[in-house]
């Protein structure tokens, strides 16, 4: 059975659609920025997630041919998930989506390093005729965070987000978004295929202790 992070880390992937208290280790993320609204046709956004799944399946279909990753076992490729945030605006404001600003990741086995990043953007450039200098190598430690899943459409996430709040300071705990921790969502169903009322997206928000 090939290694799923979803359900190996439930805790992670698979909250409840109510909010809890986590803590995020470091983790390693193939990673894309961009900028303006996600939803139109030609976007940075849409752009970015091209990018990311040809790097993620060079490195998870590697097994096949002659670069052998040290430490390599079979995995399901991670979900993607996006840090979103507006400049000069505090929360999320979803009528000016042309405003945001975002970095796209897909998580990385903790087997995959640098050199073999480095590898596989080599390898998908050459093998898809295709630009991938926009990727990176990120690691990242999120920390102490709330989160929720939310069943529904992208714009009615505030109503979850109200919940997850409200569960933070009856916690005694505040929001702690900042220039370097962000709203942070993980995309378990895909849009082009589900209904938007089934959508399932966990949301992250970064807090500390008051």
């Amino acid at each position: 059975m090939a290694f799923d992070y979803k359900k190996e880390y439930k805790e992670f992937y698979m909250p409840k659609n109510k909010p809890s208290i986590v803590d995020i280790p470091t983790m390693n993320y193939i990673a894309v920025r961009g900028s303006g609204n996600p939803n139109l046709e030609g976007s940075e956004y849409k752009e970015s997630i091209g990018l990311l799944y040809g790097i993620a399946f060079t490195i998870k279909m590697s097994k096949m041919g002659d670069y052998q990753i040290e430490g390599y076992f079979d995995y399901v490729v991670p979900p993607l998930e996006g840090f979103w945030w507006q400049e000069n605006t505090k929360g999320i404001d979803y009528a000016h989506k042309e405003n945001f600003k975002f970095i796209s990741i897909i998580r990385l086995p903790d087997f995959v390093k640098k050199v073999d990043f480095d590898w596989a953007v080599s390898e998908a450039s050459k093998k898809k005729k295709k630009d991938f200098s926009k990727v990176e190598f990120l690691t990242y430690e999120e920390g102490l965070c709330v989160q929720c899943m939310h069943i529904g459409p992208f714009d009615n996430e505030p109503a979850t987000i109200q919940l997850m709040h409200e569960y933070m300071r009856k916690e005694g705990y505040e929001l702690d978004i900042t220039e370097k921790r962000f709203h942070h969502e993980i995309y378990l169903s895909d849009a082009r295929k589900v209904a938007p009322e089934r959508l399932k997206t966990v949301i992250r928000h970064p807090i500390k202790k008051v």
